[in-house]
């Protein structure tokens, strides 16, 4: 049996809002003990922490990283478990045998994939658990209508399958089939309901941006979460609700306050990232959301779209091409003030939406550290966290030290408490917990990643473990350290 103590830091239990000065003594991969006083233990390997901040390490609900180079940036990030939930992946097996044999920072986990599901029965496309395949499929218009009864029973099959296979939960990418039938998504809520798991949704076109969808993006997930009392997660509030953000949260707000299962998740960032074939990047629907084509820039080659044939050029050529679309002017305080509203909201949880990195020399992965130079991303998969704590603790005193955990860790892992057993031992700080750990330099906390260099780490993570092994100690990253472990869901 292993011993680590990690000596003197300022040591936060996000669920009980509290701020220590003690040891954490971690045996194994839990926590065994939090002392005032000073554990003197033979052989034990002690770290001094004084000055620093110890807390439980973050639980990011929304990555699409699943790599190596990808989840080291997110452990510089100060995340130990990485989890793809608005998306998913399909089949969820060879997901999760995949990550396994390749070997994982940090631990891992994915949702069944709602988008997939349609698209085998729909469009005849086989999913092969990667995120490219599944976003190469979002400009596929097949996939994206009103499905037969029989349709629809073959799909929410194929998702009830993945659940009893170890699903998270299901994601629901809805943004990019506006136009399919509510009465789809309030089947899919009554599946999540009957299984005892989640959804995660990203949103179909509000009302304000496009009077004629279907329903309110937002208000159909309140409305399902009240109608089949499933658990409903809304992704990335800020970058699909933009300057409506304030009407969708006192949407969410009212739906929790009658009791509905309903939690949010929001990004520090003006821009957003996803394929330039989706629905909302057509030319016909850039003026409901004050966009232009100059506003989306490839990520791959860095090109700024220069008017709408160019558009139109490249999402018939490669629709699954990743880029950034600027949502908001980062340069405007009242555009900023918007972010800081979505992240004060109320247990409103800080997510990532990380995306993966692209090489030139189209690598899928390395494990070359530090990075080679010439990854493209978007910013917010190297410093999410950071960012968050840079602007809400340091920068506008919005939160204190426990809330800032609590929102990035401790009530992420509560979405997952029914469905996955294991998470009741993470985003916690007690004994008992599992040894996920993130100690911070609170006066260096800071994100370094910008659009130009997308791939810088950020700073002020002193120390990493993920399951009571260091991943990060002095700084430094070590390795040879893969102790990632996978999250699985059960089914009730």
């Amino acid at each position: 049996m292993t011993t680590t103590i990690l000596r003197g830091g300022r040591v936060i239990d996000p669920e009980a809002g509290t701020e220590t000065i003690a040891d954490v003594v971690v045996r194994d991969a839990k926590v065994a003990e939090i002392s005032a006083t000073p554990v003197l233990e033979a052989d034990a390997t002690v770290v001094d922490v004084t000055g620093l901040v110890v807390g439980p390490g973050f639980v990011d609900l929304h990555s699409h990283v699943h790599s190596i180079a990808g989840q080291r940036l997110q452990a510089f990030d100060g995340v130990t478990t990485n989890l793809d939930l608005e998306a998913g992946l399909m089949p969820i097996e060879r997901a999760y045998d995949e990550a396994a044999a390749a070997g994982r920072v940090l631990n891992y986990g994915f949702s069944a994939s709602w988008s997939d599901a349609r698209g085998q029965v729909l469009a005849g496309v086989v999913p092969n658990a990667r995120f490219d395949s599944s976003t190469d499929l979002l400009g596929n218009l097949d996939w994206q209508r009103t499905s037969s009864p029989a349709e629809l029973a073959a799909w929410l099959g194929l998702l009830e399958r993945e659940l009893a296979a170890g699903a998270l939960g299901i994601g629901v990418l809805m943004g990019y089939a506006p136009r399919s039938d509510p009465a789809e998504y309030l089947a899919v809520a009554r599946l999540a309901a009957a299984a005892g798991a989640p959804t995660f949704t990203h949103v179909r076109e509000l009302v304000e941006a496009d009077p004629t969808t279907p329903v309110d993006g937002s208000r159909e997930v309140a409305n399902a979460a009240a109608e089949t009392g499933a658990a409903m997660h809304h992704c990335h509030v800020n970058s699909t609700s933009r300057r409506h953000v304030d009407r969708v949260l006192g949407t969410l707000g009212d739906a929790r306050a009658a009791g509905s299962r309903v939690t949010v998740e929001a990004y520090p960032y003006g821009m957003g990232s996803t394929s330039v074939g989706a629905f909302f990047l057509a030319p016909e629907r850039l003026p409901a959301w004050g966009l232009t084509p100059s506003s989306i820039v490839l990520v791959g080659t860095g090109e700024r779209i220069a008017d709408v044939r160019r558009l139109e050029e490249v999402r018939t050529l490669d629709p699954g091409a990743t880029c950034i679309v600027e949502f908001f002017d980062e340069r405007d305080e009242r555009d900023r003030e918007l972010l800081r509203r979505a992240l004060a909201f109320p247990d409103a949880i800080v997510a990532s939406d990380a995306m993966p990195l692209e090489w030139p020399d189209h690598r899928a992965d390395t494990r070359e550290w530090p990075l080679p130079p010439g990854a493209s991303t978007h910013p917010r998969t190297s410093g999410t966290f950071a960012r968050s704590l840079r602007l809400m603790v340091l920068e506008h005193g919005l939160w204190d030290w426990p809330e800032a955990f609590r929102r990035c860790s401790y009530l992420p892992a509560r979405v997952l408490d029914d469905v996955a057993p294991a998470m009741r031992a993470k985003g916690r700080l007690a004994p008992g917990a599992d040894a996920d750990l993130v100690v911070l330099d609170p006066a260096a906390v800071t994100d370094q990643a910008t659009v130009t260099d997308p791939i810088r780490p950020s700073a002020g993570v002193r120390h990493l473990l993920v399951g009571g092994s260091f991943v990060i100690r002095d700084g430094g990253l070590d390795l040879d350290a893969y102790p990632g472990r996978a999250v699985r869901g059960e089914m009730r």
